[in-house]
């Protein structure tokens, strides 16, 4: 059996997927957002070790207060980086009538690559919503900011849109870096294409997690960019935020 590395678990989260949900901060990352709150995921390994049903069980424990729209969320780090295991823990958690969401920037996403391809379906037969982060439209922007162009993830939105997987998009509002009217215009045309967005969420840029990039002695690049403004929030959400 898969052995996972966690970096972190959460017994009632709200914001991430509908309902009351479990979550599960998986260890790991290869992207190096400049607004990271969690840069402490980034190492590939570390954390503490579970196997699927070992941590079933555990999120089990709180079933009773999921509801009806409720369930486990796996989130990171980025959990693509750690698929097998993923795929293991929600082939388990639909044995069981669990909802599953899979909370993700698809850094990992690679459609030249049969084997991931081949995974990462198997791993959407048991998703009942993906969270997909798309951090700029921009693929030249995307990779200042991230570390990584965009192509692969657009294309990782655009197949699980035709494995009818139910999505959700995540926008993370940067002042200065993907705020003007243009890029969020060009981010609303692409998830114009996708037939199975129910929802668009513009998530303000915050310095919350600055305090861990102090404590691991990494230079944080984005000094002296405060949080967007209520207006330019809102604006935003007007442009891009929906429900269906």
């Amino acid at each position: 059996m898969t052995v996972g590395n966690i970096h972190s678990l959460e017994s009632f989260g709200s914001v991430d997927g509908p309902g009351v949900r479990y979550v599960i901060f998986m260890q790991g990352c290869r992207m190096r957002c400049q607004y990271c709150h969690n840069p402490d995921t980034w190492k590939l390994t570390g954390g503490e070790q579970y196997d699927p049903e070992q941590l079933l069980k555990k999120a089990l424990r709180y079933r009773t207060y999921w509801g009806d729209e409720g369930g486990i969320t796996v989130s990171g780090g980025e959990a693509l980086l750690q698929i097998d295991f993923v795929t293991e823990l929600f082939k388990l958690a639909k044995e069981q009538g669990v909802n599953t969401c899979l909370d993700t920037a698809a850094g990992p996403y690679d459609d030249s690559n049969p084997e991931f391809m081949a995974k990462f379906d198997e791993l959407m037969k048991y998703t009942d919503l993906v969270m997909l982060d798309i951090k700029h439209i921009d693929s030249e922007a995307h990779k200042k900011l991230t570390g990584i162009g965009n192509e692969q993830i657009l294309k990782c939105a655009q197949h699980i849109d035709e494995c009818g997987v139910k999505m959700w998009i995540r926008h993370v509002l940067v002042p200065t870096i993907n705020d003007s009217d243009d890029l969020l215009m060009r981010l609303k045309d692409f998830i114009a294409t996708l037939k199975n967005v129910e929802r668009v969420e513009v998530l303000p840029y915050h310095i919350l997690g600055i305090f861990k990039w102090a404590a691991l002695k990494i230079p944080y690049r984005l000094e002296g960019i405060e949080p967007p403004t209520q207006e330019s929030l809102k604006h935003a959400k007007e442009i891009l935020e929906y429900k269906k």
